[in-house]
């Protein structure tokens, strides 16, 4: 995370010294660059999170059913066993089994289908509890968040720059605009990538803290052979939740996970 979180740092440095050195520098104008860019990424992570409940009509989990109050003492559990506070627990229909966490260490939310709960033996369901807990604890949301904030950071930055770099004319103005999704488009590529390896990370802590891979693999397998063209979940949510289906192999690259196949090849091995 120190090595990915770096990457991220130096993608926004250069940019960061372009601008500055084209407004001729001054600590005036540093300050206004950082406090410009994080405010930017911040307010990102807050609409991020609260678009995310609200898509799938996410509501609190009760703990007067028996079936939930279950869900309820195993969060309780391994949060305690992972070293975590025990996160906000919700429920929501989503039309398919599946289950996404949002939020960081001591503010974080997981959100389990209905359809999950349903489908999925104690064991199972404990295994995508731990997958998701694990996100939390390793702050892989705020990671993401910041991930794309940068890209999107760096992609205005590139419009900006060659926008005034030239003459301000209407081809400019196109190029700029071709430019700066090119851009974007290639530093989301990289964090695309990291989100693959940390579902891969997720994985293996889930497995450590359940005491085997296994039933989180069988819990991936019933997902995955569930027909989720009744899917009610949006792209941004899609993005965050446990299952990400994936079919060509531009959808693979563009992918926020890997292949469903290989996690459980990789879970069984542990």
């Amino acid at each position: 995370m120190a090595v990915v979180g770096s990457i991220l740092f130096g993608f926004y440095a250069v940019v960061a010294l372009f601008v500055y050195a084209m407004f001729g520098g001054g600590t005036t104008v540093l300050a206004l660059i950082f406090a410009g860019s994080v405010l930017f990424v911040g307010v990102q992570y807050k609409i991020g999170k609260w678009a995310a409940l609200r898509s799938v009509g996410a509501e609190d989990m009760p703990e007067d059913d028996p079936r939930l109050r279950e869900v309820h003492r195993s969060v309780e559990r391994l949060s305690d066993d992972m070293g975590i506070e025990k996160p906000r627990l919700m429920i929501a229909q989503m039309g398919v089994p599946n289950a996404f966490a949002v939020g960081r260490k001591g503010a974080g939310v997981v959100v389990v289908s209905s359809e999950l709960i349903r489908l999925l033996d104690h064991d199972e369901l404990e295994g995508v509890l731990a997958h998701e807990l694990a996100h939390i604890r390793n702050r892989d949301v705020v990671m993401m968040v910041v991930g794309q904030g940068i890209a999107s950071i760096v992609g205005l930055a590139a419009q900006f720059i060659v926008l005034f770099a030239g003459d301000n004319d209407i081809a400019d103005l196109f190029l700029s605009f071709i430019v700066g999704n090119i851009v974007q488009f290639l530093v989301s590529l990289f964090v695309l990538a990291i989100s693959r390896y940390r579902e891969y990370v997720a994985d293996s802590d889930a497995a450590g803290a359940i005491g085997g891979g296994d039933p989180l693999a069988r819990a991936l397998e019933k997902i995955s052979n569930t027909d989720h063209s009744r899917s009610q979940i949006d792209e941004n949510a899609s993005a965050l939740c446990i299952f990400g289906e994936e079919r060509s192999l531009l959808s693979k690259i563009l992918s926020t996970h890997p292949p469903t196949e290989k996690r459980i090849e990789k879970l069984r091995s542990y």
